[in-house]
């Protein structure tokens, strides 16, 4: 009897600790607003219904009431102005050593060029069309062809120059290494106040070449997303971070945050702490993450005065709802 209570008592004691140190009662509240991060700037948004890797998005362009085109200089000029913190962008390697701004790996779906966009030159990307494949209804009419040219599709060193102080997200598209080293070699010439405002994500293999080569920059991988978000949830109780958490970007679905021990303050003093930004997405639906927070619902998911980022397709509709 006296070993069964003495078994109880240091359960008792155990359980006690772990709710004190994962409890938010006891957390600090950090304060200010969130952060918005906006996912290509402004674009044109699309039927995201049975969507396949190879599905044209452009040719399921929905209704919309701005002519902004993802990822050109004015979309993301347009995306700060609405309330963006931080803009994505997506790149891809040119065979003239140039880092070409553009979310497809080919180039048929958007544009009127054709083939893989990493196997063309900048100065043969500069040519192209990319308002052509754009169609809200079936093909009948492209209402954004002959506007996407003029060197509309920019370089990284471009928008560099544009926006030589504000926060960007880099998205590498491929999982080859030496992409990797391509983009550390680009951001390493930047002056460290630059690359604190720069984070990287995308394929496995060349951001983990980004985070060797230049550890000060914030990077994610799907693979550094599970080990960091599994092995939070097997062992973050203790308080420990696991190393895939730490300096990092960390995308979190808004169905996974409620796993994660001291949510949303513990937790996310923690990834501070560790040197990391939280951006949380939209819910978790098996094989991929939902690309975004869009709406007044999925905002109110969100806990009282969260203060953590926030990923969006639609910074025009989400900022005005959280500085309200």
């Amino acid at each position: 009897m006296k070993r069964k209570l003495k078994f109880a008592a240091v359960a008792f004691v155990v359980l006690a600790a772990i709710y004190a140190n994962n409890t938010n009662r006891l957390a600090a509240h950090r304060e200010g607003a969130p952060v918005l991060l906006a996912h290509r700037g402004i674009a044109q948004r699309f039927d995201e219904l049975d969507l396949k890797n190879d599905t044209c998005t452009a040719a399921r362009m929905l209704p919309s009431g701005h002519d902004y085109l993802e990822n050109t200089i004015g979309s993301m000029r347009a995306g700060f102005a609405a309330g963006a913190d931080i803009v994505e962008l997506d790149v891809h390697p040119t065979t003239d050593v140039e880092f070409a701004v553009f979310h497809d790996w080919t180039l048929d779906c958007r544009t009127d060029g054709h083939g893989v966009t990493r196997e063309h030159s900048m100065a043969y990307l500069k040519k192209l069309d990319i308002g052509y494949g754009y169609t809200s209804d079936g093909g009948k009419a492209f209402p954004f062809r002959s506007n996407g040219i003029g060197s509309l599709m920019p370089t990284l060193a471009e928008v560099l120059e544009a926006f030589p102080k504000e926060r960007l997200l880099i998205n590498v598209k491929s999982r080859d290494a030496s992409e990797g080293e391509k983009l550390a070699a680009v951001l390493g010439k930047l002056p460290a106040e630059r690359r604190a405002r720069i984070m990287v994500y995308g394929g496995d293999e060349p951001v983990e070449i980004v985070r060797q080569l230049m550890p000060d920059i914030r990077t994610i991988s799907r693979a550094a997303i599970n080990g960091c978000l599994l092995g939070y949830i097997g062992y973050g109780w203790s308080g420990v971070v696991p190393k895939a958490c730490r300096n990092a970007m960390i995308m979190l679905p808004i169905n996974v945050a409620p796993w994660l021990w001291g949510w949303p303050d513990r937790f996310l003093n923690r990834m501070q702490a560790a040197g990391s930004d939280v951006f949380v997405l939209g819910p978790y639906r098996g094989g991929e993450f939902s690309t975004s927070i869009d709406t007044s619902e999925q905002l109110a998911l969100l806990p009282q005065d969260y203060s953590g980022g926030i990923w969006t397709n639609e910074i025009e509709t989400i900022a005005p709802l959280v500085r309200r």
